[in-house]
């Protein structure tokens, strides 16, 4: 699903939704978060999201980073990067620092690039190079 030099690892995450399980509801996190069955409600977490590519999800979600295989729909607002596979269905608004959509996937949804802001100089102001 995702590259091959970066494996998803069961065993650092601190989360896992099976494919024969389905959750509602609110869940907040601090650790990675494997997604193979169905969640419906918000999501929030300090790390990583990983959704299975026979997964659904329903939810606004909030993330460090995430790679989608499967099916979202809802808001995502993550503060790294995101990573959409192939079969990817994406049916929403992205707001993320970095982007990374294979052929195939499909986005339905406005789309914001968002970096982390400079720091202010004396004047207020972000220092600009001219180059």
């Amino acid at each position: 699903m995702f590259n091959k030099d970066e494996k998803i690892k069961i065993k650092d995450a601190e989360t896992i939704i099976g494919p024969s399980v389905k959750v509602k509801g609110e869940f907040n996190g601090q650790g990675d978060i494997i997604i193979e069955g169905i969640f419906e409600g918000t999501l929030k977490t300090a790390n990583a999201l990983y959704v299975g590519d026979k997964a659904k999800v329903k939810a606004d979600i909030e993330a460090k980073d995430a790679r989608v295989g499967g099916e979202i729909v809802g808001n995502l607002k993550l503060r790294g990067f995101l990573e959409v596979g192939p079969v990817a269905k994406i049916f929403g608004d992205i707001e993320v620092a970095s982007l990374s959509v294979a052929q195939g996937a499909v986005i339905n949804g406005n789309i914001k690039m968002v970096h982390e802001k400079q720091p202010a100089t004396k004047n207020g102001k972000a220092d600009e190079t001219n180059e």
